[in-house]
């Protein structure tokens, strides 16, 4: 649903659009501040909308969103998990319903619609994927995320899924945890990291016009840009055909989470010199490995 444009574009956020580290590094510091959404779009053009994850938003919340919105920022919102996690696809077109009018509204600032599968999603269940496929409206984009181990760079299943996909114009979300994994677990939240983000061999492949990528770091900011390296000529080479690629950074306790992105983009900027900037926020300084 999002806005269609022959001009270059690039999307890049983080997981969330409010942590409390940011108030003191990014964000206006105020006692119980309503818009950090509005201060993340001057860092950022993209977020991975988890919360519809977890409740369909009301009304009075999506309009709430939208005023803050400044730029041309772009939501990755995941399918509520009433649908992926408590029916797993079957007979869930009521609430596939029920979601998209939720988030209509919200217009041309969908980006791809997240379709996170739990790990055991397995190629057994590909029938189902496709049924359920056959359901979404063409008017949005799709992205599909599978973690079962069948379905990795290299497995047998890969290119059976990946065909699917390919025919439905859904995109594949690929998950790169490589410089996570080559990090410290010293940290709770390394722990954590380590214990919950899945390590699998990473595909760079683009199935339809959003290729997107959850790049998962360390928590060490200057570490990472080591290891997103190998994805800047492809980000260009995807951008070069016509897509529009969406690249996602975590960390461990994501902190430097807003800096990472804008660096990322600059580095992408430098050899694409067409695409527009990110927006400039206030009191910001050059993106720099700190």
């Amino acid at each position: 649903m999002g806005e269609k444009t022959s001009d270059p574009q690039l999307f890049v956020g983080c997981p969330q659009w409010s942590l409390p580290g940011w108030s003191s590094n990014y964000f206006p510091q105020h006692p119980k501040d309503t818009h950090d959404l509005r201060h993340y779009s001057q860092w950022v053009n993209a977020v991975e909308g988890n919360t519809t994850f977890y409740a369909i938003p009301t009304p009075q919340k999506t309009s709430l969103w939208l005023e803050q919105l400044e730029t041309n920022f772009r939501f990755c919102f995941k399918l509520h998990r009433s649908i992926t996690h408590e029916r797993k696809l079957r007979n869930a077109s009521e609430e596939l319903h029920a979601f998209l009018s939720a988030v209509e509204p919200l217009g041309h600032t969908l980006g791809p619609l997240w379709i996170q599968l739990p790990a055991s999603f397995s190629p057994a269940d590909l029938t189902v994927l496709e049924k359920f496929l056959q359901l979404l409206p063409a008017d949005y984009s799709w992205a599909v995320e599978v973690r079962h181990r069948l379905f990795e760079a290299e497995a047998l299943h890969e290119r059976q899924l990946n065909d699917l996909l390919y025919r439905y114009k859904v995109d594949r979300i690929i998950f790169d945890s490589r410089a996570l994994f080559a990090g410290p677990c010293i940290t709770p939240q390394e722990r954590e990291a380590w214990e919950r983000k899945p390590r699998l061999k990473v595909r760079p492949v683009a199935l339809s016009q959003n290729p997107t990528v959850r790049f998962i770091g360390q928590t060490a900011p200057e570490e990472n840009s080591l290891f997103w390296d190998p994805w800047l000529p492809k980000i260009v080479q995807w951008i070069q055909e016509g897509r529009t690629p969406y690249i996602f950074i975590h960390t461990p306790d994501n902190v430097h989470g807003l800096t990472l992105c804008r660096l990322l983009y600059e580095q992408i900027r430098n050899r694409m010199p067409q695409l527009s900037s990110l927006p400039e926020p206030p009191n910001s300084k050059p993106a720099t490995l700190f």
